[in-house]
């Protein structure tokens, strides 16, 4: 059987699987698991690489035939992806100040497009209408959105250019107006249905995970800051990993309760990635935490 570029159609959401495998490389560095962060490290470069390419020919295969609807908020909300998975590679390859800053100018012109798509995808249909189809995915936007804040952030600290460290705030307090915004969504859409405890599914820990990149973001930011933002920056970051580990221990035990009624959702999907990232994100927003409050506890339990 052979295999055509005209047959590939990539999800909206591929991207997640460079998330996953980079976050997990940054938490081993932080806990000196060098080999393994290296590893991971070129195996998320790599992935990327290829993702990139299979969707490139599958729209130059399609011509004029574009596979993904981008008229469609739900779409639009997956794309991100694209933007955190440049934001978590910009983080594992700081170290070169060329990819930093390559990386940094992809993610924020992917990131303009997507937010404009967005808001004129989801200002066309009633909030009611939202509702229906919210779910954790959504959350990608925020996600995104932090992620690009984390960049600037680093473009700032190594090339000293504060204007990206201005900039880098107010997208960052974006993020989380945007992860209320799509909260509110989810959680309404669960009043609304009466939804049981079989109503989870992986990427409903998307939800922590967007408060667990929040946090990174803010803490990159925080050691950088000076005068009276850095105090509210501190605060809003330590509230966001407060929450981000409040929302574990339902996830876990809706989870479960669903693999004891329904074992058949352990096969494996690409849905599992989303399950992947909050997971690794967390560990390094504990990380960054502990080093601030100087707690050797959490450290462990970042490495758990």
């Amino acid at each position: 059987m052979k295999l055509r570029p005209a047959d590939i159609e990539p999800t909206p959401d591929v991207f997640a699987t460079v998330m996953a495998t980079g976050i997990v490389s940054i938490a081993a560095g932080d806990h000196h698991y060098s080999k393994l962060s290296e590893a991971l490290g070129v195996l998320a470069t790599l992935g990327f690489a290829v993702l990139v390419a299979a969707v490139i020919a599958a729209a130059v295969a399609k011509r004029r035939k574009l596979f993904w609807d981008l008229t469609d908020p739900d779409i639009t909300l997956r794309l991100f992806t694209f933007v955190a998975a440049c934001a978590v590679l910009d983080t594992r390859l700081s170290f070169n100040l060329a990819l930093l800053r390559v990386l940094g100018v992809v993610a924020l012109l992917a990131w303009l497009g997507l937010i404009v798509l967005t808001a004129r995808n989801m200002s066309a249909h009633r909030w009611a209408a939202l509702r229906d189809h919210a779910h954790g995915a959504w959350e990608l936007a925020s996600v995104g959105t932090s992620g690009l804040a984390i960049v600037m952030g680093q473009i700032s600290h190594f090339t000293g250019h504060r204007g990206w460290l201005l900039a880098a705030v107010p997208i960052w307090y974006a993020a989380i107006g945007i992860y209320a915004l799509m909260t509110w969504l989810i959680l309404w859409r669960a009043i609304v249905e009466r939804r049981d405890r079989d109503g989870f599914a992986p990427d409903s820990w998307i939800m922590m995970g967007g408060l667990a990149i929040a946090t990174v973001a803010g803490d990159v930011l925080h050691q950088q800051l000076s005068g009276w933002p850095a105090p509210a920056v501190r605060t809003v970051t330590i509230v966001t990993w407060v929450v981000a580990t409040l929302w574990i221990p339902p996830l876990i035990y809706f989870g479960l309760h669903r693999i004891t009624q329904r074992p058949d959702v352990l096969q494996f999907t690409g849905a599992w990635w989303s399950m992947v990232f909050p997971l690794g994100m967390y560990a390094a927003a504990t990380d960054a935490m502990a080093a601030e409050a100087g707690v050797r506890s959490m450290h462990t339990i970042s490495l758990v």
